[in-house]
């Protein structure tokens, strides 16, 4: 059975938890349109994160990579339509890095579309009434560190296998707010895995990379 690789991280900057991480462990073996979900947890760390993430995606050969991470203070499910190359943190990750400006991948392109189809997703979403948008920054930090270093990944490897990375926000009863419920995130993530899967492309939307 073909499979699709759904990633969260572990958490990170003082929280308890990460709904990312709890997301992807409740999705774990869901059989979504005829593809196994494969959850994993990655590492909040320049580098490792990346590490880890091309290990799993060499293990399982998925047929479609989407990595989550928490975006605090945002109230929607929110799929990222660029990332860019540049490691610029405001706060140290879970190994005590801090990277000021420096480049993902050194020589990379200045950026890369996701292959997710955001605008669908986000469409999709909506209707069944769960908040969503389509978010034009990943930020800085290890979140986009990972989105642009697994488009990178595959651009490096043409194929059928397409990416890319959707913010969450804070768990219901985390004591942090705007926030959603699980319930309402993992039915989300559902959604926008199956969205993924049938539709490839968002209609005049730009692909390939940025130079």
């Amino acid at each position: 059975m073909k499979t699709v690789l759904l990633t969260g991280f572990e958490p990170f900057g003082g929280h308890a938890s990460n709904p990312s991480q709890i997301i992807a462990e409740h999705l774990r073996d869901r059989v979504l349109h005829k593809h196994r979900v494969v959850g994993a947890t990655l590492a909040c760390e320049f580098g490792k994160s990346l590490r880890q993430l091309k290990t799993l995606m060499k293990e399982h050969q998925p047929a479609l990579v989407i990595c989550l991470g928490l975006a605090g203070g945002r109230d929607a499910i929110t799929p990222e339509r660029v990332a860019i190359n540049v490691d610029d943190a405001r706060i140290p990750d879970n190994a005590g890095v801090q990277h000021a400006g420096k480049p993902v991948v050194r020589g990379g392109p200045v950026a890369y579309w996701s292959t997710l189809p955001v605008k669908a997703i986000a469409s999709a979403l909506m209707e069944r009434g769960i908040p969503a948008a389509v978010s034009q920054t990943a930020g800085t930090f290890v979140c986009n560190h990972v989105f642009y270093g697994l488009m990178h990944e595959l651009a490096k490897q043409p194929g059928s296998t397409r990416g890319g990375f959707i913010h969450v926000p804070y768990l219901a009863g985390s004591g942090e707010s705007p926030a959603l419920s699980l319930e309402t995130m993992v039915d989300g993530i559902a959604l926008a895995i199956g969205t993924a899967l049938r539709r490839k492309k968002d209609q005049g939307d730009a692909a390939g990379s940025l130079h």
